[in-house]
């Protein structure tokens, strides 16, 4: 769905029987971010990520190219919120093994680069300054140089499966929500010495009785959050 300027509010469909997938009868979308410009990338049970090509005006939006490099299905996909140097790309995708791929977009898509999965899925991906940021299965945190692929630091920061990351991308804080109930706001950052990457914790709000199954910043700064739960009709 898309919003114009004049007012109008623009809704697009599209069936994802993907021809070159024949054997995916029952394909679900996964993922979903907007990429290049002018792209919207999609994430599919398959593996396959499909990247639509949207107009500046005008419902004639096209699939322009599928991305092929998953072989389980996508979990997350995010683009670059920060600044990051042209080797670190703007563009991260997961899916259910824990593998990351990492592109740089433009007319064509390039993998710059594959971390492979340890079996545990990735529930969730943020990427900000070159800075990979995921959420697993088991409850971990895993920071990764965008550029290199080297994991830089790992927190056991839920006691059970993280459903949600977002990032504010004026600050660098990074929220995680997950099933233990609880929500926790880290802040990421360089060492301006080694520019290392850094995690440090700074608010933990527990949810009672409750899988929290979405959690978001409201604003760009990370001032404030919302949060919801499995089975729960409020926010």
């Amino acid at each position: 769905q898309m919003y114009e300027s004049d007012g109008s509010t623009m809704v697009f469909w599209h069936a994802l029987d993907v021809p070159e997938h024949p054997a995916a009868h029952s394909v679900f979308a996964r993922g979903i971010a907007g990429a290049g410009g002018h792209f919207v990338c999609v994430g599919t049970s398959s593996g396959a990520v499909l990247v639509f090509d949207i107009p500046p005006k005008g419902t004639n939006v096209t699939l322009s190219e599928i991305l092929e490099q998953h072989r389980d299905p996508i979990t997350d996909i995010a683009a670059e919120q920060g600044q990051a140097s042209d080797e670190a790309g703007d563009l991260v995708t997961a899916d259910d093994s824990g593998t990351l791929c990492l592109w740089s977009t433009g007319e064509e898509f390039t993998l710059l680069g594959k971390i492979p999965g340890s079996g545990c899925t990735c529930s969730s991906v943020t990427l900000w300054n070159g800075i990979v940021a995921a959420g697993y299965g088991n409850g971990q945190i895993r920071l990764w140089e965008a550029g290199s692929g080297r994991i830089r630091a790992q927190v056991s920061a839920h006691a059970r499966w993280i459903y949600a990351l977002d990032l504010a991308p004026l600050t660098g804080k990074l929220l995680s929500g997950a099933e233990d109930s609880f929500v926790h706001v880290w802040q990421l950052s360089r060492n301006p010495d080694t520019a290392d990457i850094e995690i440090q914790h700074c608010h933990a709000e527990c949810v009672t009785d409750t899988q929290v199954c979405g959690a978001r910043f409201c604003d760009p700064a990370g001032d404030t959050f919302a949060v919801t739960g499995y089975d729960l009709s409020e926010i």
